[in-house]
């Protein structure tokens, strides 16, 4: 059974013959900005596995960055779609109003973190659509016309949120950027000033924030402050509590609207359902919540939620698209959110992490290549470094371990501004059995590019 199988690697190569002319195929037809360079081409997958065309299995610590936290084709998700499917395919809701639509907004209102008492949603089709509704939807309430972003932030390739991304990569030869887009400092305490310690680098942080207020913008023509509650593409950078209290009181002074992206974070990856779920007890709640990857396990959906006062307050036609909340992806997502919340996946993805952050903890006191070691629950960062004094990133080795790693049968992909973090995105069923067998693979990776 694929699913509870260990890496196995049959080829004399990688890719395999059968592989290697389907990526020939690929760079016939798809542009070479849509990198890859991992020599796999998936036939199918269950759980944490899938096997390529040419019979290899791969550990997939990816997920399609996110997307299958629940696993590759879980069957009750599939018999979902499949029953879906029988009905009809589609219904735009301009036109015509579906039940799972309705249902999948119901559902997502009680289980996220937002203020207010009764709260609205809707549903587009991804990450990038999700936080570009919750700006337009903070504008709309506020009447203003700016956000504030963050370094190391990552929110998506349409023209604004490419703008709202911090790294530049994303946006080669795309400007001019949007306007109306200005930009603090995320709180990378790993890389704060050298010799300050960690209190003072919140209060340093926060004043960064402030400054643009002085410099950039003032506050009272700011919509929204737009933050993800652990920064994903940014290097697995979880933001400080003190540091969210702080962004949330300024918020509230100026009437600003707290944006939370959850695009990565949301669905059990960091062991609460949603990562801003951690913030709890400081008594922080995001006024606009977006979320996306692991909602329908792999069909395209994302979803936007608010309060019923600031949702509404939104201009008719503003907000919505032709296959957003698609009847098949809404299939998927309330038997998705079902099963993650029966199988307790939130509580699987925290005893996952501590079982990831001992290891990657011994690991650090082991190897000076390994600087840091952070995270929430199953979203972790492994940051490399040339040493631990100088903490120069070392992105050239993390290419190595990641081709190595894949070599042997464990997909794992780079993260951070410098290109130089391992993430771990494993999907929260894999077996204990699959996840000591990718340590043990990572590890003896580490080692090889060490040499």
């Amino acid at each position: 059974m694929l699913g509870k199988a260990l890496p196995r690697i049959i080829t004399e190569t990688l890719p395999g013959p059968k592989a290697k002319e389907i990526l020939k195929r690929r760079s016939q037809v798809m542009p070479n900005a849509i990198g890859c360079m991992y020599p796999a081409v998936i036939k199918r997958g269950e759980g944490a596995m899938f096997e390529d065309v040419d019979g290899n299995y791969f550990l997939d610590w990816i997920g399609g960055v996110g997307v299958l936290n629940i696993g590759y084709s879980q069957p009750e998700v599939v018999e979902a779609v499949k029953a879906q499917a029988d009905c009809f395919f589609h219904g735009m809701q301009n036109i015509v109003t579906h039940e799972g639509y309705i249902a999948v907004c119901e559902k997502i209102c009680s289980i996220t973190p937002v203020r207010g008492e009764k709260k609205k949603a809707f549903l587009a089709n991804s990450g990038a659509e999700a936080n570009e509704n919750a700006v337009k939807i903070a504008k709309g309430f506020t009447k203003r016309d700016n956000i504030i972003v963050f370094s190391g932030a990552f929110h998506g390739r349409t023209l604004l949120t490419m703008t709202m991304t911090a790294n530049k990569a994303y946006a080669t030869g795309m400007g001019p950027m949007a306007n109306g887009v200005y930009r603090a400092q995320f709180p990378y305490l790993y890389r704060k000033p050298a010799g300050m310690p960690e209190e003072d680098a919140i209060d340093y942080y926060i004043n960064s924030l402030k400054e643009v207020f002085t410099e950039g913008i003032a506050p009272q023509y700011v919509a929204a402050i737009v933050v993800e509650p652990l920064q994903g593409e940014g290097g697995f950078i979880p933001a400080p509590i003190e540091w969210i209290k702080a962004i949330r009181k300024i918020c509230d002074d100026y009437g600003i609207m707290m944006v939370v992206d959850e695009v990565q974070s949301g669905f059990c990856r960091t062991g609460k359902m949603f990562a801003s779920e951690h913030w709890k007890d400081a008594g922080v709640q995001p006024d606009i919540l977006s979320t996306a990857k692991s909602i329908a396990a792999g069909v395209p959906l994302c979803a936007i939620v608010a309060s019923a006062e600031i949702m509404d307050s939104v201009p008719a036609g503003t907000v919505g698209g032709t296959f957003g909340g698609n009847a098949l992806a809404c299939a998927a997502a309330l038997k998705t959110i079902e099963i993650m919340e029966r199988d307790h996946l939130a509580e699987r993805s925290a005893e996952i992490g501590a079982t990831v952050m001992a290891r990657y903890n011994e690991w650090k006191e082991k190897y000076e290549c390994i600087g840091d070691v952070r995270g929430l629950g199953g979203m972790i960062g492994l940051e490399f470094v040339k040493d631990k004094k100088s903490k120069e990133p070392i992105p050239a080795m993390v290419k190595a371990i990641v081709l190595e790693a894949a070599q042997n049968g464990l997909m794992v992909e780079n993260a951070g501004t410098y290109g130089n973090v391992i993430r771990f995105l494993a999907p929260l069923v894999i077996t204990d059995e699959q996840l000591e067998e990718g340590l043990t693979i990572l590890e003896a990776a580490i080692q090889k590019c060490m040499e």
